[in-house]
């Protein structure tokens, strides 16, 4: 069945409140997980469409009118990605490879590829093909890129090849030095107009959009839990941090409008929704993280997202009258290697990871008062840190809707897809 995260409506009643937003009460919403996919065999991953539809609008709202590009890399869901295009508020598809570009571009019509890319066979089929050449818009930072993609095919042998001017939205901060992610290296307002005037001049291209990502604003916790001297400087570098790059890409995009009709201005990420937004230099906003609500944004003072994606595994065995151990669990997520990167075990309550071991790539031991009651064959729920990660280890989501499953949607690798 097609997903529906249409709004059901506002709730009748106050226990019709409760039903509506089961995840508030993880006394009710973990059981209920479980009981709507015990005959699953694990590992479980379960979508919880109430969830998943209160974040869906919940980002809407906060983005403010300004379209929501979604970040395919957070979902790698294919049924998802399709059903939120249904939905106001959502417009085109932000993709993280060009391989996954080309496989979508069967039923979507916008799509930008976030990173540069050297597919040599992606580049050829894209330049061979009209309908794909439409649809699809590569990203570039430098001549280099358009180099290789005149390799492949050049001018007059191919497509016009759509193209996204990357602009690099960290900080060089006072003292503390460069704050963001090391992507573009197109910084100043000046070496984007320059940038932009060598592209138009380069036949067999055209330059329709800018994107930059404020990774230190979007992907940055303001308010990590139990560390209040982490959010503290957070916040401060982030009051800092989006007025600098507000001016600048006001100045960037402006010169770069001075060469090209530019389709769209492309910011920001789910942390960061509010803020982006209210930059007058944005056209659009990339989003995908907050839609499935991984265990990282929950140290995010602007939002709380609705634990809409989770994954149970098996407990196998009790090594110790305060121990149980579970099969799997070491689905690490990307960044700094840290207790954050680690899923996060949420039911029963109170269970911990040994620290000798963590988060094991077959076993993960756990213990708290909860352990002791577990047996084996009793499901444990995780919480991973990040998104779409997620998916790289499941082939389908269980969609959960009230107390049952009603339906089976495959990731990516469920249809035999692994990008990166």
């Amino acid at each position: 069945m097609a997903l529906d995260l249409r709004d059901p409506g506002a709730p009748a009643s106050d226990a019709a409140m409760t039903d509506a937003a089961p995840w508030q009460h993880p006394e009710r919403y973990w059981p209920g997980l479980t009981a709507a996919t015990e005959h699953l065999d694990a590992p479980v991953g379960a979508l919880h469409l109430g969830a998943l539809r209160h974040n869906a609008h919940d980002m809407v709202r906060r983005a403010a009118g300004t379209p929501i590009r979604i970040a395919s890399k957070s979902v790698r869901v294919r049924s998802v990605i399709e059903a939120l295009l249904e939905e106001p508020g959502y417009r085109g598809v932000l993709a993280y490879t060009l391989a996954e570009a080309l496989w979508l571009a069967d039923t979507v019509d916008d799509i930008v590829v976030g990173y540069p890319t050297a597919e040599r066979g992606g580049i050829r089929r894209l330049a061979e093909d009209a309908a794909l050449a439409s649809r699809i818009t590569l990203m570039v930072d430098s001549p280099a890129h358009l180099d290789l993609i005149d390799s492949v095919l050049p001018p007059g042998q191919r497509e016009t090849i759509r193209v996204c001017l990357e602009l690099d939205a960290s900080w060089d901060a006072p003292i503390l030095g460069h704050l963001g992610v090391r992507r573009s290296p197109v910084h100043d307002p000046d070496d984007a107009g320059a940038l932009a005037a060598y592209i138009t001049a380069r036949p067999g291209f055209v330059l329709v959009g800018v994107m930059s990502y404020e990774a230190q604003i979007a992907g940055v916790a303001n308010r990590p839990p139990g560390r209040p001297l982490d959010g503290a400087v957070n916040r401060w570098m982030q009051s800092r941090s989006m007025p600098e790059l507000v001016e600048r890409r006001a100045r960037a995009v402006a010169a770069v409008r001075g060469h090209a009709e530019l389709e769209f201005v492309n910011g920001g990420g789910t942390g960061s929704l509010e803020a982006t937004a209210a930059d007058a230099s944005i056209t659009e906003i990339a989003a995908g993280s907050g839609l499935f609500g991984g265990h990282l944004f929950d140290g995010y003072a602007q939002f709380t997202p609705a634990p809409a994606a989770a994954f149970a595994l098996d407990v196998v065995r009790s090594p110790s009258p305060r121990h149980a151990t579970i099969l799997g669990g070491g689905w690490i997520a990307s960044g700094p290697p840290a207790a954050d990167r680690l899923p996060k075990p949420v039911w029963p309550t109170g269970l911990v990871m040994e620290p000798r071991e963590m988060a094991g790539e077959v076993q993960t031991p756990v213990r708290g008062t909860a352990a002791s009651r577990l047996r084996a064959g009793d499901r444990v729920w995780f919480r991973h840190t990040k998104s779409g990660e997620l998916a790289e280890h499941l082939t389908a989501f269980a969609v959960v809707d009230g107390d049952a499953t009603v339906d089976m949607i495959p990731t990516y690798r469920g249809e035999g897809k692994a990008f990166l």
